[in-house]
């Protein structure tokens, strides 16, 4: 959770070495020609990327930042893929284009394949890039690219244009067969993975366009897809199209009809009342007394960070296993209950930061998950290091990613702060990032407080969980009950660190709106502070107010999703 609160901070900045950029460095030529723009949706304007393909489906068209018009390119670069987005077209032979291109990013670089092409670092404002090249003597297309660089964060692309004569005239006006023997390979209740046979072209095949009923939502260079951000227990009919360098399309494939999984629980099946508890300060309680006390059945366990070499243990100091938060662990599985352990949050070394990759820190976590035989585990998404970093965004959602996919059954939550309205800019990045990597997050975390003297507790908790359903909606296309159903909330009983108040009265109402509203997670900083001292301050063992011991824990086991 936050400041007063923390224990101390230590942040490492992973740095790109310049050798490796040198090997994808190039030299910018002039441009040349003066004629029409012959690409297609330059601008994004359009507000999809058709035709478009980006690799590993990290591509998306964003409001914000826009170098012109009202949409733009970001691309969100993990570890192992530098999220290059091409679109082909008809060229003529023995002809000179000019290329060029607004970008943004820490290393963005544009080009043609085969050809020329050129970078630049501009993480803060728009910069241009212009290249040139001549086509060969039997050219009839050409493939542009825009790509960032690994690791380095999502780069964003506008108004990009290739200016030269078209390949029309007497070029390519044959379109490619359909694709076909078209089939769902598999489905969640928020999407479905598709395959088909590859189509055939006189000259050759660019991109396959996919469809659900009219509407086009993706496009690809292979011949598979997964379609994601559909709502749980809904019929949906796909088609696919094939497109060649000229723009001509294809018949239709056969269409093929899926039912997306049924979510119990309003689309994830995960419901978890778990109030965090936390063996590093506080006068932390035995957990079979509260536990015996007030019914809870689950924690969150705080906090695992990096011991050094991206090895994971808990507070950054106390053993993975054999120390006091193992008891802890062992005590709460005893009685019937389990735990989530949370990872990062706003102070110490974090794994998110400090491992050099993505997959190096799904290696940390699956130490962690392993050692205990995990059901969820909770990503705490905080200050400069990780919550305004997207690069270390971007590593973080890839590494759960991988953690689901090697621990089948696993949830995965991530924790970060909210507005009175909802996310905030980097909010809205972490969820637009979780969308375009297909990270599969079960549960999205908010924690509505020290919004900065905020005294309506309940109104602005409720709001900010609004805010997340509505751009979960719009990011995802979930309907309500499944938005719902991937949030959670973390609160902070008593005083926040910014003294704003959340009684137990208060806090019932969070619960009872929670549950009407089946969401997934309620929480809250933390039991160890569940105890009353009126007039204490904000301190670690106490929540500053008049209350019961345990009362916020007591409230929070009534959550029932």
């Amino acid at each position: 959770m936050r400041n007063r609160l923390r224990r101390s901070r230590h942040r490492l900045l992973a740095l790109l070495g310049t050798a490796a950029l040198a090997m994808a460095g190039a030299i910018a030529l002039p441009g040349t020609a003066q004629a029409a723009n012959v690409l297609t949706n330059p601008g994004f304007e359009s507000g999809s990327l058709s035709p478009w393909s980006c690799s590993g489906n990290l591509g998306s068209v964003v409001s914000s930042p826009v170098h012109g018009g009202s949409k733009s390119l970001a691309g969100a670069v993990s570890s192992s893929d530098t999220a290059q987005c091409s679109q082909t077209v008809a060229v003529q032979p023995n002809t000179a284009y000019s290329l060029s291109g607004w970008v943004r990013g820490n290393y963005v670089y544009l080009g043609v394949n085969g050809g020329s092409s050129t970078w630049t670092s501009s993480p803060s404002a728009y910069s241009q890039l212009t290249t040139s090249f001549t086509t060969g003597a039997s050219q009839t297309s050409a493939t542009i690219y825009v790509h960032g660089w690994y690791a380095q964060g999502t780069y964003y692309a506008d108004d990009i244009s290739l200016d030269g004569p078209g390949g029309g005239g007497g070029g390519d006006t044959q379109a490619p067969t359909a694709p076909t023997g078209l089939t769902s390979t598999g489905k969640t209740s928020s999407s479905v993975s598709l395959s088909w046979g590859a189509a055939t072209d006189n000259v050759g095949v660019t991109s396959y366009d996919i469809y659900s009923g009219a509407n086009q939502v993706l496009s690809v260079s292979g011949t598979s897809a997964t379609v994601s951000g559909l709502s749980a227990s809904t019929a949906y009919t796909f088609t696919v199209k094939a497109r060649d360098a000229a723009g001509n399309t294809s018949p239709a494939s056969n269409a093929v009809s899926v039912t997306t999984s049924a979510g119990t629980g309003g689309g994830t099946g995960f419901t978890q009342a778990a109030p965090y508890l936390y063996e590093g300060w506080g006068d932390p309680p035995a957990p079979s007394t509260v536990m015996s006390a007030t019914g809870i059945k689950w924690f969150t366990m705080a906090f695992v960070l990096d011991s050094g070499g991206c090895n994971p243990s808990w507070d950054g100091s106390r053993p993975l296993t054999g120390g006091v938060d193992q008891t802890a662990i062992n005590q709460i599985r005893a009685a019937g209950g389990d735990v989530v352990p949370s990872f990062g949050g706003w102070q110490g070394s974090k794994l998110g930061a400090n491992c050099s990759s993505a997959s190096a820190l799904a290696g940390a976590l699956q130490k962690v998950i392993s050692a205990y035989g995990l059901k969820a585990i909770d990503m705490d998404i905080e200050n400069t290091d990780e919550f305004e970093n997207e690069a270390v965004q971007a590593k973080i959602l890839t590494a759960l990613k991988t953690a689901k996919a090697n621990n089948p059954g696993l949830r995965t939550i991530v924790t970060f702060g909210t507005s009175t309205t909802g996310p905030t800019y980097y909010g809205n990045r972490l969820i637009e990032q979780a969308q375009s990597l297909n990270a599969g997050i079960d549960v999205f975390t908010i924690m509505p407080f020290d919004f900065g003297g905020g005294s309506d507790m309940y109104g602005n908790t409720v709001a900010a969980a609004e805010g997340l359903k509505t751009k979960l909606k719009s990011t995802f296309g979930w309907d309500d009950a499944t938005a719902y159903s991937h949030i959670g909330i973390s609160g902070m009983n008593g005083l926040s660190d910014q003294s704003e108040t959340t009684t137990p009265a208060i806090w019932t109402q969070i619960r009872d709106w929670s549950n009407s509203h089946h969401i997934a997670r309620l929480a809250f900083w933390a039991v160890n502070r569940d105890r009353g001292c009126a007039g204490g301050g904000v301190v670690s063992n106490c929540s500053g107010i008049s209350q019961n011991t345990w009362q916020f824990t007591s409230i929070t086991a009534g959550f029932t999703g």
